[in-house]
C-alpha cells in the first residue's frame, strides 16, 4: 500500500483558552476522495494515535477504506493530528496550557479554512470521542452526524483521577513513559479480558505472559512518545467538557445542535462506563429527537473500539449508508 502524505496548515497567532497566542504547523491526512469531490467524514484519533487511520499501518484499516463502513470511494476522509502528539513538522511548545476545547477550535479552523461548508459525520473513540462531542457544541450546525465512541462529553471523577495517577507516574518515575503506559493498559482493558487470554500461563523464559504482554506495550510506547507529549495528551483527555461548569450549561449548548447525535458505548468499559454513557443518553433525549445509543458487548473493554470492528459497523454501518454520486 502507498503511504498517505501528510498536509500541513500554518496558524498564526491563534489563541488559546489561556489568553496564549500561539503559531503552529496542523497536520492532517486526506483518505479517499479529494476536498471538494464528496461529503466528508472527520475522523479523530485516540490518546496515542495520529491521523494515520487508513491505509499503510492505519489504525482504524478494518472500517476506513474501499467497500468499508467508512467507504473511501464514497467519502473525503479527514484525519488531523492533536497538536503535541509528536507527528507535527518542527517544535511544540508544551508549555501552553492546552484544554481540549482548545484542540476542537483550531480543527473546525482548519476545516472551514480548507473551504469545507458541511461536514458528513464527525467520529473518534476515547479522547478522540470526547472531541467530537466539543467540537458539535463548538459549531452546532457544521456536523450532521456526530458519532462519540466510548466517550462521554465531560472528565468523570474517575477519568481525572486516572488522569491524576498518570501524570504522576509520567512526572516521577524513572521510566515514565513505559511505567504510565503499562499501568494505561489495566484501565483499557480489564479483569475478564486478561483472564481469559492469558490463563496464568508462562512464556518459554519462564516469564508470566501477562507481564510479557504489559512490557511489550511499554516498550512499544517508550519508542514513538516522548514523556512531554504523553504529560500533553494525558492533560488534554483530563479536560473533556471543561468549558461548561454544569449540565445545564451542556443543555443549553446541547439544544442548539443541528446534528443527529450516535452514541456508542462498550458494556465493559472502565474508562469511560457505559452507565455515564447512558446517563448522557437520557439526558439530551429530554429535549432532542434524533439521538441514538448503541451498546457492544465485548470481553475486551475499553479497547473494544480498536479491536471490535465487526460490532462497530453492525451498530453504525447505517450512517454511512449513501448512494455514490
Amino acid at each position: 500500500m502507498i503511504k498517505q502524505k501528510t498536509n500541513y496548515y500554518k496558524f498564526e497567532e491563534f489563541e488559546l483558552s489561556s489568553g496564549d497566542k500561539i503559531s503552529l504547523e496542523l497536520s492532517y491526512q486526506v483518505f479517499g476522495l479529494n476536498i471538494g469531490e464528496g461529503p466528508v467524514v472527520v475522523i479523530n484519533h485516540s490518546l496515542t494515535g495520529d491521523s494515520n487511520v487508513s491505509g499503510n499501518n492505519g489504525w482504524w484499516n478494518e472500517l476506513v477504506g474501499p467497500g468499508l463502513m467508512i467507504d473511501t470511494r464514497k467519502f473525503c476522509v479527514i484525519c488531523i493530528n492533536i497538536p503535541g502528539n509528536i507527528r507535527e513538522k518542527g517544535s511544540f511548545n508544551y508549555k501552553n496550557n492546552w484544554i481540549l476545547n482548545d484542540v476542537a477550535k483550531l480543527f473546525i479552523s482548519l476545516l472551514k479554512n480548507l473551504k469545507i461548508i458541511k461536514i458528513h459525520s464527525i467520529i473518534g473513540g476515547s479522547i478522540g470521542g470526547g472531541l467530537v462531542w466539543e467540537m458539535g457544541l463548538l459549531a452546532p450546525d457544521y456536523f450532521e452526524n456526530l458519532i462519540p465512541i466510548a466517550a462521554d462529553y465531560k472528565a468523570s471523577d474517575w477519568l481525572i483521577s486516572n488522569t491524576y495517577l498518570q501524570d504522576l507516574i509520567l512526572k516521577n518515575s524513572k521510566n515514565p513513559v513505559f511505567d504510565a503506559r503499562v499501568n494505561a493498559m489495566l484501565s483499557y482493558r480489564n479483569a475478564k479480558s486478561l483472564n481469559k487470554r492469558f490463563k496464568l500461563e508462562f512464556d518459554d523464559s519462564k516469564k508470566r505472559k501477562v507481564i510479557d504482554w504489559l512490557d511489550y506495550h511499554g516498550d512499544k510506547l517508550s519508542k514513538n512518545f516522548s514523556p512531554q507529549s504523553y504529560i500533553h495528551m494525558n492533560h488534554l483527555l483530563s479536560t473533556i467538557g471543561s468549558k461548561q461548569k454544569s449540565r445545564n450549561d451542556f443543555k443549553k449548548l446541547m439544544k442548539k445542535a443541528k446534528s443527529s447525535i450516535h452514541l456508542l458505548g462498550i458494556d465493559s468499559d472502565l474508562l469511560f462506563p457505559d452507565f455515564e454513557i447512558q446517563k448522557t443518553f437520557g439526558l439530551i433525549l429530554d429535549f432532542k429527537k434524533d439521538v441514538y445509543y448503541h451498546q457492544i458487548k465485548s470481553d475486551h473493554g475499553h479497547d473494544a473500539f480498536l479491536i471490535e470492528f465487526e460490532k462497530i459497523e453492525s451498530k453504525l454501518n447505517y450512517i454511512f449508508k449513501i448512494e455514490k454520486n
